[in-house]
């Protein structure tokens, strides 16, 4: 059996029936991560004897699981919390940190049964669309090496389509999540705001992030959310929501179903052949039975500004708390407590961070604050009223979720304007909080991946899943890996 073969459910499903050992399928992992992550760099942390320690812990109770991912190993994103593991957030002010806890959604999954392979490189603090930021170093794609593999969860999407493990957490601000699942050719969730608690996730924007799944196909993400979504009182964004049953609602039937296509999404700035796959994912979800019909989203091309104006300005706040006194990183030399706070942040943070901080300061000045920041929040809204009369003419939304598939190492970091403008198909849904899903819908004439972006309305989890898996009946580039994506 190719355990790198199966998905994580099928590779539950063969733990359960006793087919594979929990020990078996983490050293597989381990194994891949051995041969391949020296060339993609997914990885800052792994935690190898832990997961084969705690692969002998679950083994005894692998027959009566209940979960359905019980034993399958995976791995997390830098920024989530996990007591005594290194959490570092890419950066160096966090290098050796472990936290005292561990976040709700890595409690929810080890409560499932999963086996942690290690926490995973990321953009620093989240911020960035490449995966180039960090401080350990630059992800590469696994389908190009000399192209990125998108950001922020970069090294989750990566380590996912290289088969180093079956699936992976990220973290979701602008598009996170989504990017680079199209970038990797995997699939990838971000889920209703609310509907995953953050206690736990070290925050850049808290009115934008979310935490969610990148796995192969939507059937695991639906499987994934179901062990992540519930109500939180650690969280007071949390929601309460019917959770716990995506998976079973996974019918493949979607005859009836409006999918609306907005017009804004297929201009000026498009690639053709990303423009083409999307429009050929729409033909596939027609055939099954649902009805694409066209719609306008004016205030697309506002959506750009306004996400960065809020995230910069929230990220200005969250980032405060780190100033060498309480925890991380502390320059050596300095003249008292305000020059600690200077040097420590100056040493400490990248070059991204620092700029985005910077912005963040500006828009909240004053003089400023209502010029910008204040005009944000109403475009924010006017966004979100935007979305609420699309879905009074449809079900779901179907758009791309970059206008080209994954650019070269170093190009989006030469400039960053047109790294923040890759984003424009992806922001809107945080602005508004709602659900979205990247599923791998073709492929360019380079080879490299290209993905379809679903999204629907508040708690329409269940909705967009089943979408994505009645195309991915009939799709099979879910199923393709990149070279070496498989290794024995």
């Amino acid at each position: 059996m190719e355990l790198r073969e199966l998905t994580a459910l099928e590779l539950g499903a063969a733990i359960k029936r006793g087919e594979v050992s929990v020990k078996e399928a983490a050293r597989a992992a381990l194994d891949a991560i051995a041969a391949r992550d020296g060339a993609l760099n997914a990885f800052i942390t792994v935690t190898g004897e832990r997961a084969l320690e705690r692969a002998d812990k679950l083994q005894p109770g692998a027959r009566d699981a209940q979960s359905p991912l019980y034993g399958v190993p995976m791995a997390l994103k830098d920024n989530i919390c996990t007591k005594g593991v290194r959490t570092t957030c890419a950066s160096k002010i966090l290098g050796e940190f472990a936290p005292p806890y561990s976040a709700a959604a890595a409690d929810a999954l080890e409560g499932a049964g999963a086996v942690s392979l290690g926490k995973l490189n990321m953009d620093e603090f989240a911020m960035g669309s490449t995966s180039e930021t960090s401080f350990y170093g630059p992800v590469r794609n696994p389908w190009d090496l000399s192209r990125v593999p998108g950001g922020s969860s970069g090294g989750a999407a990566a380590a996912v389509a290289a088969g180093m493990g079956w699936y992976a957490v990220g973290s979701d601000t602008g598009g996170s999540i989504r990017q680079p699942a199209a970038h990797c050719g995997v699939t990838g969730m971000k889920p209703t705001y609310g509907a995953v608690s953050r206690y736990g996730l070290i925050a850049y924007a808290s009115s934008l992030d979310q935490i969610g799944p990148l796995c192969r196909d939507a059937a695991d993400c639906a499987a994934v959310l179901d062990a992540l979504m519930g109500r939180d009182p650690r969280d007071a964004t949390s929601l309460d929501g019917g959770y716990g049953r995506l998976l079973e609602g996974l019918t493949g039937d979607i005859r009836g179903m409006r999918v609306g296509l907005p017009a804004e999404c297929f201009g000026e700035g498009l690639d053709g052949e990303v423009r083409a796959a999307v429009l050929r994912a729409a033909g596939v979800l027609k055939g099954r039975g649902a009805q694409v019909v066209e719609l306008s989203f004016p205030v697309l091309e506002y959506a750009v500004p306004a996400y960065y104006i809020i995230a910069a300005a929230e990220a200005s706040s969250n980032l405060s708390r780190f100033d060498g006194v309480k925890y991380g990183w502390r320059a050596e030399r300095y003249d008292g407590l305000t020059d600690l706070y200077r040097k420590t942040r100056t040493q400490g943070f990248g070059a991204e961070v620092k700029r985005r901080i910077l912005l963040g300061a500006f828009v909240l000045s004053a003089g400023y604050y209502d010029a910008y920041y204040k005009k944000a929040l109403q475009v924010k809204a006017v966004i979100k009223g935007a979305f609420d009369e699309a879905f009074r003419q449809c079900d779901l939304l179907l758009a791309p979720v970059a206008p080209t598939t994954a650019p070269r190492l170093g190009g989006s970091l030469s400039d960053p304007l047109k790294m923040y403008l890759s984003d424009i198909y992806t922001v809107p849904v945080n602005l508004a909080g709602l659900p979205a899903l990247s599923m791998p819908c073709g492929f360019d004439g380079k080879g490299l991946p290209i993905g379809g972006q679903l999204i629907g309305p508040h708690f329409g989890e269940g909705r967009l899943l089943n979408a994505a898996h009645a195309f991915q009946m009939d799709t099979d580039y879910h199923k393709r890996a990149p070279e070496g994506g498989n290794l024995v």
